[in-house]
């Protein structure tokens, strides 16, 4: 043990390292790397160990020339600070590489990215795709990239070198479905002590060519299929009436949402008055360079709330849109960066809606008086909008189901249901 301690330390102060001179290598000479301005795009990198997380932030900040350039998120950061980290590498232009242990290999959405190195590898082969999902996922729209280094010409090296270009040929094989079930292929012995055995027994070639028979087996394509089979949750096919009854509440849903239009007017005005400026970027997306003291004021008086799950407001923001389809530019891919889609429950928004509110509580409280041109009668009636919602217990956090109901009572007291959205159709007097 003290043989191997001693060969460690000569190792570290030597100031030589492969690895991150591979490592320093792809950071630079890959394309893929690059933007068409040659700055360094959107890359997350994870590894096992915080002190190598550490190392490697000090090396990468010196390499790219900038601190800010570098944010982490490991077990040791609380979920406040991981939420701000993950608002910084999502808008922030300055936040180009996010270095991770697994503490973001779950529950984090980074779809902005759509580069990854695993610079360690978990020898659990599932981490690898939860890793890859951070950005692999819904809303993403570039082709996505991952490196995974492996020590060339090594026992362990080359199980995992066989078990990668095993799943390349299941993944064409299988459509990708490959990687939703990677946790349960070796279900006879686990990858972790296939690799313990071949790092302890393996320079006899019986013994590595029994661990890759393993990996074949493993990855046989009639036993992926199977336990495809085995997770299916459903083989139950949508008829056509059910199809055309969902499609139905989804145009009632789309509805009843307050309208983008709506919003970006508000905000537009909004933020302006306090001090703010829009500065158009691509058609419909929007560049926020400064957010104004008072704006991020407000929102870390909204902290000291109950607010464990709500993202933070930042000095300045890449790119904001107030519609789904300018999150990302489709026909510019990788020429611009994602934006922020910005709505009621963006905490930016909830910040400016809170000073609104205060500013003109007053004026709100008297109402307002609106015409339906498609009513030809004279009666008035009210309006009212009722916030429905049916909790889980007491805790009124645990909300099981929420929705806007529209109320119209007439001058004789009788109240009716006035329709999925009528206040879209409703005109300043």
């Amino acid at each position: 043990m003290e043989g191997l301690e001693e060969q460690a330390h000569v190792i570290v102060h030597s100031g030589q390292d492969r690895k991150w001179d591979e490592l320093s290598r792809l950071l630079q000479d890959t394309p893929q790397m690059h933007d068409g301005h040659g700055h360094q795009r959107k890359l997350i990198l994870f590894t096992e160990h915080r002190d190598t997380l550490n190392y490697l932030a000090v090396k990468i900040r010196g390499l790219l020339g900038n601190d800010e350039a570098v944010v982490m998120i490991h077990g040791g950061v609380k979920r406040e600070v991981r939420r701000q980290v993950q608002e910084l590498f999502r808008n922030d232009p300055t936040a180009r590489v996010l270095l991770a242990t697994d503490a973001a290999g779950e529950g984090v959405n980074l779809q902005n990215a759509n580069l990854m190195v695993n610079y360690d590898l978990p020898w659990n082969p599932n981490r690898l795709e939860q890793r890859f999902g951070r950005i692999h996922r819904i809303g993403q729209t570039e082709v996505c990239h991952r490196w995974n280094m492996v020590a060339a010409e090594t026992r362990e090296g080359d199980v995992l070198q066989r078990l990668f270009e095993k799943l390349e040929v299941e993944r064409k094989a299988l459509g990708g479905r490959v990687f939703d079930i990677l946790g349960e292929v070796f279900e006879d012995r686990s990858l972790k002590d296939l690799l313990i055995e071949a790092i302890r027994y393996g320079s006899g070639p019986q013994v590595r060519a029994r661990l890759l028979r393993k990996i074949e087996g493993a990855l046989d394509t009639a036993h992926l299929e199977s336990i495809i089979a085995r997770n299916a949750l459903c083989e139950e096919v949508m008829d056509e009436q059910r199809l055309f009854a969902v499609k139905a509440e989804m145009e009632k849903a789309e509805a009843r949402k307050l309208q983008p239009f709506f919003i970006r007017a508000f905000f537009t005005q909004a933020f302006q008055q306090l001090g703010g400026a829009l500065r158009p970027r691509e058609p419909g997306r929007y560049e926020i360079t400064n957010v104004p003291a008072i704006i991020r004021e407000r929102d870390r008086q909204r902290s000291g709330r109950d607010r464990r799950n709500a993202n933070p407001v930042l000095r300045r923001y890449e790119r904001v849109c107030f519609e789904k389809q300018q999150v990302r530019l489709t026909d510019r891919v990788g020429t611009t960066p994602m934006a922020s889609l910005l709505h009621p429950g963006h905490p930016l928004m909830q910040s400016v809606t809170d000073l609104m509110l205060e500013a003109h509580r007053n004026t709100l409280k008297q109402g307002a008086v609106l015409v339906d041109v498609s009513d030809l009668g004279v009666a008035p009636k009210v309006l009212f909008i009722i916030d429905h919602k049916v909790l889980e217990g007491a805790d009124p956090t645990r909300v099981v189901s929420r929705r806007l109901l529209f109320v119209e009572i007439d001058p004789q007291g009788r109240a009716n249901n006035a329709g999925w959205a009528p206040h879209l159709d409703l005109e300043p007097a």
